[in-house]
C-alpha cells in the first residue's frame, strides 16, 4: 500500500511537470535533449516492470505500465522511434509527416491515451522477396505510431520476461543466427532426434483473434482496442478488421509473439526433458517455427497438438507448408539449408537464398547498364557484404567461391553489352586490374568489389538464454561488442 501511495506521488508529480513545462515552454529544443537520460530513465522503469512480472505482482505491473506511459521521457523515446525510422517520410492517410524539431516537440506534448481514436490505415501492397505475389501493408499515421511506439515501450518488458525460452524473431538482441545455434545444439550429435516438423502458420498476422488478444494481453484495453479496429483505406473505401494485428505498426511484432508464446511451454510439459527418448527441442523466429522429435510419429502427435494451441488463438497451420523431415533429407529455415551427412551435420546457404542473392546481383547489373563502374561497385558491395556476413558463420567457402565465378560471369556479360566493338583485352584492361595474388580484380583506382571467397568463416557466440535485457544490460552490450568485432572483420 505504501509503495502503491509513492507511486501515484510520482505520476501526478510528473504529470504535473509535464504541464508546467508545456504552459512556460521549457520544453528543450529537439537537438539538445540529453537522449543518454532519457533512455536511462525509461530503462529503469522498464526493468521495474521487468522485476515486479517475474515476482507476478501484476497490480504493480499495471501501475508502472500506467507510470511509463504518462512519462515526458518515454514520449520523447516514442516520437524520435518513429522519426528516425524507415517509414519517417511515409505519411499515414492524414498526410501528417513530423520531419522539424517543433512538429516533434509539439507531437511529444499531444500523446495521451486519454479519449485516443486511432485513424485507419492506408493500405499499400509491396511485393514479396522473390516472389510475383504481392502483399498487403497497414500504414499508419505518424500519431497512431507514435502511440504504438509509446505503449510498446510498457509492453516490451513483460513480452520478453514470459517468452517461450528458444523463441528468436523481434527480440531485444536476439537473431536468425542464434535460433540457427539452437537448432545446431539439438541436431549435431549422433544420437540427436532424427525427425523435424517444420511449421508454417497460415496468415498469422491478419488472422489472430481479436478477443483472444483483449483476454490476455496485459495493456490497457481501450487503447488496445483502437489498434486493432483502426480499419484501413483502400480505393477511398473504409474496410474494418474483424482479425489479425495492424500489419505495419510497431506493437505488431511484440502482439504477434505474445499470441505465439506458450508454445514451448506446452510441448516440454507433454515431452519433458527427462524423458530423454522423445528428443523434442522447440525453436521459433516469428511466426515459423521448428520442433524435433526421435520418431515420425512423435512428430505427427506434436503437429496435431501444435494445431488445436493455435486454432484458440485464431490461427491454423499451413497444410502446403507445414512438413515432417528426415535430418538426413535435410530442411530449410531462415536461409540456411541444414542436414546430416554420415551423422555429421552440416549448415549451409540454403538454394533459395543463393538463388536470390543471385538475382539481385543480376536485376543491380540490369538496372546499372548506363552507370559507371564506381557507381556499381558501390551498389554492389552492400549487397556482397550483407548476405556473406549472414552466412559467415556455416559452411560458406565453397558456396561463396562459386557465387565469386558467377559474379564474374555476370560482370563480362555487363562489360561486353556495354561496348560490343570493343576487343576482349580492351574490356580487361578497362574494368579489371592484376594484382599481386590475383588477375580478375574488378576496380578502380578508388574502389573494388567485394570477393566473398575473401569472407572470413567464423562461429558466431552462442547466446545464454536465460539473460534478460531489461536485467542483464551488461552481458548483452559485452556480447555485441564481440559480435561487431567479428562482423568488422568477416570481410
Amino acid at each position: 500500500m505504501k509503495g502503491g501511495k509513492l507511486l501515484n506521488v510520482s505520476i501526478s508529480t510528473i504529470s504535473h511537470q509535464d504541464k508546467k513545462l508545456a504552459d512556460t515552454h521549457l520544453f528543450p529544443k529537439w537537438k539538445s535533449i540529453n537522449w543518454h537520460q532519457v533512455e536511462k530513465s525509461v530503462n529503469k522503469l522498464q526493468t521495474r516492470i521487468t522485476k515486479a512480472v517475474i515476482q507476478n505482482k501484476w497490480n504493480l505491473v499495471k501501475r508502472l505500465q500506467y507510470l511509463l506511459t504518462h512519462s515526458y521521457f518515454a514520449k520523447l523515446l516514442a516520437v524520435r522511434k518513429v522519426t528516425q525510422n524507415k517509414g519517417k517520410r511515409t505519411p499515414g492517410i492524414d498526410g501528417e509527416k513530423w520531419l522539424s524539431s517543433a512538429s516533434k516537440m509539439k507531437a511529444v506534448l499531444s500523446l495521451t491515451g486519454k479519449g485516443y481514436k486511432a485513424k485507419p490505415l492506408k493500405r499499400v501492397f509491396i511485393n514479396k522477396p522473390g516472389k510475383k505475389k504481392k502483399r498487403p501493408l497497414g500504414i499508419p499515421t505518424m500519431y497512431d505510431r507514435a502511440m504504438q511506439s509509446l505503449y510498446a515501450l510498457a509492453l516490451e518488458p513483460i513480452a520478453e520476461t514470459k517468452s517461450d525460452m528458444r523463441s528468436f524473431g523481434f527480440r531485444k538482441h536476439r537473431s536468425t543466427k542464434d535460433a540457427r545455434e539452437q537448432i545446431f545444439l539439438c541436431l549435431s550429435k549422433k544420437n540427436s532426434a532424427q525427425w523435424i516438423l517444420e511449421g508454417d502458420i497460415k496468415g498469422c498476422f491478419d488472422n489472430i483473434n481479436h478477443q483472444w488478444l483483449l483476454t490476455n494481453i496485459p495493456m490497457e484495453k481501450s487503447i488496445l482496442i483502437q489498434f486493432l479496429k483502426a480499419g484501413f483505406i483502400y480505393k477511398r473505401h473504409l474496410n474494418p478488421t474483424k482479425a489479425g494485428t495492424p500489419q505495419g505498426g510497431i506493437i505488431s511484432p511484440i502482439l504477434a509473439n505474445m499470441t505465439l508464446d506458450g508454445l514451448e511451454k506446452l510441448l516440454l510439459a507433454e515431452y519433458p526433458k527427462k524423458k530423454k527418448s522423445t528428443k523434442v527441442n522447440f525453436i521459433r523466429y516469428c511466426d515459423d517455427f521448428i520442433v524435433t522429435a526421435n520418431s515420425e510419429e512423435t512428430a505427427r502427435e506434436i503437429k496435431d497438438k501444435t494445431s488445436v494451441f493455435f486454432k484458440e488463438r485464431g490461427l491454423e497451420l499451413s497444410d502446403d507448408k507445414t512438413l515432417i523431415t528426415n535430418i538426413n533429407e535435410g530442411f530449410d529455415f531462415l536461409g540456411w539449408n541444414f542436414r546430416k551427412y554420415k551423422d555429421k551435420l552440416l549448415t549451409k546457404p540454403s538454394k533459395k537464398s543463393i538463388k536470390r542473392f543471385t538475382e539481385t546481383i543480376s536485376q543491380t547489373l540490369r538496372k546499372g547498364m548506363a552507370w559507371s563502374q564506381e557507381n556499381l561497385i558501390s551498389k554492389l558491395n552492400p549487397i556482397i557484404r550483407g548476405w556473406t556476413n549472414y552466412h559467415s558463420s556455416v559452411v560458406s567457402s565453397e558456396t561463396f567461391q562459386t557465387l565469386d565465378h558467377r559474379i564474374w560471369e555476370m560482370l563480362w556479360r555487363w562489360a561486353k553489352r556495354r561496348h560490343p566493338n570493343k576487343s576482349k583485352n580492351w574490356i580487361i584492361n578497362k574494368y579489371w586490374k592484376r594484382n599481386a595474388t590475383r588477375r580478375w580484380n574488378f576496380r578502380t583506382e578508388r574502389n573494388s568489389l567485394l570477393l566473398l571467397s575473401k569472407t572470413r568463416i567464423h562461429r558466431h557466440i552462442p547466446l545464454k538464454l536465460q539473460m534478460n535485457p531489461f536485467l542483464d544490460p551488461d552481458y548483452f552490450r559485452e556480447r555485441q561488442n564481440k559480435l561487431s568485432f567479428r562482423k568488422g572483420h568477416s570481410i
